[in-house]
């Protein structure tokens, strides 16, 4: 399938670019998102039109995702849970809970998708996790997960 992209997607291409993608990304992702239009005529030339304001939409985006960036890169975010004697936590941690914590202390909007974990929070230590919000806007955080303390 052939496409038209309407912002920057990492990996892909840039607003206006004309890219193939598999049928099921194409139709079920990138369409129904509003982030490409099928490729023909009529949509080549309403891109090339709109494009001044998708770039200036885009670079609005990326500078609030900025300023959320810098508020939350390398900050160390922790948990208290309950643990086994192995230091194994009876469930993992999700990354719906993660930004729910970043949220709270940082009062930013983030969204579990923007959340890349390199290994399952299922354990005592600390991990690292980054957060892309997009394709030239990431993060670096830390989550620091500490048994709690029995009485």
């Amino acid at each position: 399938m052939e496409i038209i992209l309407l912002e920057n997607i990492l990996n892909l291409g840039n607003i206006g670019d004309k890219v193939k993608v598999k049928n099921g990304y194409g139709r079920n992702y990138l369409l129904r998102q509003g982030k490409a239009l099928r490729f023909n005529k009529e949509n080549l030339e309403l891109v090339n039109k709109k494009k001044d304001e998708l770039n200036k939409k885009n670079t609005e985006v990326k500078n609030k995702f900025k300023m959320i960036a810098k508020l939350i890169n390398n900050k160390t975010f922790t948990f208290n849970k309950e643990s086994k004697e192995n230091g194994e936590l009876y469930g993992s941690i999700k990354p719906k809970e993660v930004t729910n914590l970043i949220k709270e202390k940082t009062q930013t909007d983030v969204s579990p998708s923007h959340l890349i974990l390199k290994d399952e929070l299922n354990k005592i230590g600390i991990f690292k996790a980054s957060l892309n919000f997009h394709t030239e806007v990431k993060a670096s955080i830390s989550i620091k997960i500490d048994k709690i303390q029995s009485k």
